[in-house]
Parts: C-alpha cells; sequence; structure tokens
C-alpha cells in the first residue's frame, strides 16, 4: 500500500521542534497542529501558498500554544473549519490569554497577538471526512497536557496513519510540568493497544515512527518518576542539588537529546503528583 501524502514543518529548538503537518489530498490541504512562533507559523503559511493548493481545514490535537498558535494566521483570510476535541476546545480557551501574557514579553513580536478557537467540537470517535481523507479523532484526557488527543488518517489504498500530538516524544526530551504523569502512564497502555496496527505514527516533537515510541515514552516518564521518588527522599520538593541530580540522570538515561532543559522544568509538577500518591513523602 502507498503511503498518505504529508509534508511537515519543523521548528527550531527556539521553537520547541514542535511539528506541523500538512495532509495533501486531490483537492487541497489539512493542517494538523500550526506552530508556536510567527516566524515558524509564517514559513507553514507559505508552504500551504507555494503546495497550490486550498486550505480545507485544520485539527489541533491538544491545547500547549505550540500545537494552536498559529492556527489564527492560517485561516485569518480562508473560510476554513478548525476542530479538535470538546476537551482540547475548552483547554484553549482556558489557557491561550495567559499563555500570551506569560510568553509574549519573553518571545516579543515572534509570539502571536491572536487565537483562533476551534470551531467545529468533536466527539470522542467521532469521524471527519474531507475530499476522501477520512480523520478519527480519539480523545484520551489529562496526560502529557490538560486535555489531550490523537488523530488517524485514512485514506483508500493507503496505510493509515497516526498523528499522536505530544502523547509520545520521539528522541526528544519530554514535557512533564502540566503533573499528569501517572494518567499519562495509563494512557499510554491504551494507546499500545489501540494504534498497534497503524504502521506509521507522527509526533508532535520528533521524527517519523511506529508504534514502538509509545513503549520509548513509557520508558521514560516510568524512570523519571523513579528517580524524582527516590531524590524527594521523605521531602515534599526537590531542592537544588536534587534538581541537578535528576537533570543528570534522565540526560543520561536519553543522551544528546534536544529539549534537554525540560527536565527540570517538570521537576516541581512530578514531585506533587509523587507526594499527593503518597510514595514521595514519609508521614512525620
Amino acid at each position: 500500500m502507498s503511503q498518505i501524502q504529508i509534508h511537515t514543518h519543523t521548528a527550531g529548538e527556539g521553537g520547541l521542534l514542535v511539528n506541523a503537518y500538512l495532509v495533501e489530498v486531490a483537492a487541497g490541504l489539512v493542517a494538523v497542529d500550526t506552530g508556536l512562533l510567527n516566524s515558524d507559523i509564517a514559513a507553514l503559511d507559505s508552504r500551504v501558498e507555494a503546495l497550490g493548493k486550498p486550505l480545507l481545514a485544520v485539527f489541533v490535537s491538544h491545547a500547549h500554544p505550540d500545537h494552536f498558535n498559529g492556527t489564527h494566521a492560517l485561516v485569518k483570510d480562508r473560510a476554513v473549519p478548525v476542530y479538535a476535541t470538546a476537551a482540547v476546545a475548552a483547554a484553549i480557551h482556558e489557557v491561550a490569554d495567559a499563555k500570551r501574557e506569560q510568553w509574549g514579553p519573553v518571545y516579543g513580536a515572534e509570539w502571536p497577538t491572536r487565537t483562533t478557537y476551534p470551531t467545529h467540537e468533536l466527539a470522542d470517535g467521532a469521524e471527519v471526512n474531507i475530499e476522501g481523507l477520512s480523520i478519527s479523532v480519539r480523545d484520551v484526557g489529562a496526560a502529557e497536557s490538560h486535555a489531550d488527543s490523537y488523530l488517524v488518517a485514512r485514506q483508500p489504498g493507503c496505510e493509515p496513519v497516526a498523528f499522536v500530538g505530544d502523547l509520545a516524544f520521539a528522541g526528544t526530551h519530554p514535557y512533564t510540568a502540566d503533573g499528569h504523569t501517572g494518567r499519562w502512564l495509563t494512557v499510554l497502555d491504551r494507546l499500545a493497544a489501540e494504534l498497534a496496527r497503524v504502521p506509521r505514527l507522527l509526533p508532535g516533537h520528533g521524527g517519523p515512527t511506529t508504534p514502538a515510541v509509545i513503549a520509548d515514552q513509557r520508558r521514560y516518564l516510568m524512570f523519571y518518576r523513579e528517580v524524582v521518588r527516590r531524590l524527594l527522599d521523605g521531602r515534599s520538593e526537590l531542592d537544588e542539588a536534587a534538581r541537578a541530580e535528576l537533570d543528570r540522570q534522565m540526560q543520561a538515561f536519553l543522551p544528546g537529546a534536544p529539549l534537554s532543559w525540560m527536565v527540570r522544568l517538570g521537576a516541581d509538577a512530578v514531585s506533587a503528583e509523587i507526594v499527593a500518591e503518597g510514595d514521595g513523602a514519609r508521614a512525620a
């Protein structure tokens, strides 16, 4: 079987190496996630123009700005539906302004000034048909973010492909600072079963991969959580020395991988998870 035709724009490290995808069908293009920074968003928009086909739809996998920030630029001059699960749409409405307030001063002109929100909210298992391309969406709840989903695209005569958002990072350190790593592990078990027969997975960060990436992500999270648990050693939070040791051990676990600064970024959130689970701090 042939492959669905997909074009990828990958941001530089300043843009978190995030992938934005354009699925090409005879009648046009379908975008899956839209980038973080204006320079990368403009490059994605230029790619749409260069392909010479109309943009037919946008899908957003989850409510992190590196996946929804570019939606406005892509659709502002086009009558294009924007799809997301109801939970993802609600989370984008909840966080977009706060994220702009937090990061706008840091990134300056690179941070978009406007947000376009999903216009079509999808239930778990919903299927959207666009010019012979079928895209089904699965709502998995909180995992890497506060509301996650993944998409499976199918086209006659082609192998199916899954867009897994940030449920599995391929070869990069993941973001853990939303503090749902315990539930994320449960979601990964679900994905391992549901995507076992999908030969190609396209992650939010990293290159095209296979369902084996799900087990890789699971091992990373389990190791991260165990290191945090050991370093807490009865305390409620990590001190600076413990943070440095966490960073050292995770970089040894995934040597040379980019986005290594995310290791420390998630330390507080994962520590709070472990303590809340009753495994980190001993009773006084």
